[in-house]
């Protein structure tokens, strides 16, 4: 008797651990809560210093999209830029912390880099949802389209923002890419972290991802020249799944292998001045 009371005190706190774990997933992978959680990821604090870059807001349906602007060193000192840059910035992360930074790479060039914020992230109306994304960022594309004119518009990204990227660029038409270890997120989910949990999340989660999101489909549609970057040793999107989407590219594109980065390492000295070379490139082929 005393074996068998030792026995069901020492289950009834994991059958008490598997019920909750149930109803949490229950609660959020069917409703998509946890795909905008882990996808999208969860705001922190917004930046306080944008090294120089101005924060601006436009309106779509009503709802605020925040967006940060700034110009490469090549359109200042008067200089009026010849081309806009829009700026996806990957998950959990604010597009205006970085609009300034994506401008200096963009060196001589003369072109003013707008950096947009998700839905829920700085002063884009939230909550944080992952089927908001893509409309937002082509209401930010018009936008930015009403004020470049006549002027090309390109598109830089890195990580879950080529995704916003491809998909903007299969729907609008845009001068040229530079994007960053692109995903494609379903594969990724199943093909990359579905074996720890059993595919029971990545499963419901790799459906739940809005089909405008879908990298292999939007680069089919992608005509537009474009530049990657591929970190070698990134342990997060693995660089045989940058490959399917660059191999599903339609347009014409130049690859830079970097073999000893990883996911968010700095660019090493001799692939930036590869950048630059590929922005030439791009720079070129401008309508």
């Amino acid at each position: 008797m005393k074996r068998e009371g030792r026995r069901s005190r020492w289950l009834w706190p994991r059958w008490v651990a598997l019920v909750a774990l149930l109803a949490a997933y229950l609660a959020t992978v069917p409703t998509g809560c946890l795909c905008d959680r882990v996808i999208l990821g969860r705001p922190g604090p917004p930046a306080a210093d944008l090294a120089g870059a101005t924060r601006h807001v436009i309106h779509a349906d009503g709802r605020a999209i925040e967006y940060a602007a700034a110009r490469s060193p090549g359109a200042r000192d008067g200089r009026e830029p010849a081309a806009l840059v829009l700026f996806f910035v990957g998950k959990g992360d604010f597009g205006d912390r970085w609009t300034s930074a994506v401008a200096g790479s963009w060196g001589r060039r003369p072109v003013e880099v707008w950096g947009m914020n998700y839905p829920g992230f700085g002063g884009s109306d939230g909550p944080p949802r992952l089927d908001r994304v893509v409309p937002e960022a082509l209401a930010f594309y018009d936008a930015a389209r009403a004020a470049a004119g006549d002027r090309p518009i390109y598109i830089h990204a890195g990580s879950f923002g080529t995704t916003v990227a491809m998909a903007v660029a299969a729907r609008r038409p845009v001068a040229g890419l530079v994007l960053q270890n692109p995903p494609p997120l379903r594969q990724l989910i199943t093909g990359h972290y579905g074996w720890w949990n059993l595919w029971l999340i990545a499963g419901p989660m790799s459906r739940q991802i809005p089909p405008e999101l879908d990298s292999l489909a939007n680069a089919s549609r992608v005509h537009a020249p474009a530049v990657f970057l591929c970190s070698g040793a990134d342990a997060t999107i693995p660089p045989e799944y940058h490959r399917r989407v660059i191999n599903a590219c339609a347009g014409p594109h130049h690859l830079i292998d970097i073999p000893a980065a990883g996911h968010s390492d700095p660019l090493p000295r001799d692939a930036a001045a590869q950048l630059d070379r590929e922005m030439d490139w791009l720079w070129e082929h401008a309508p």
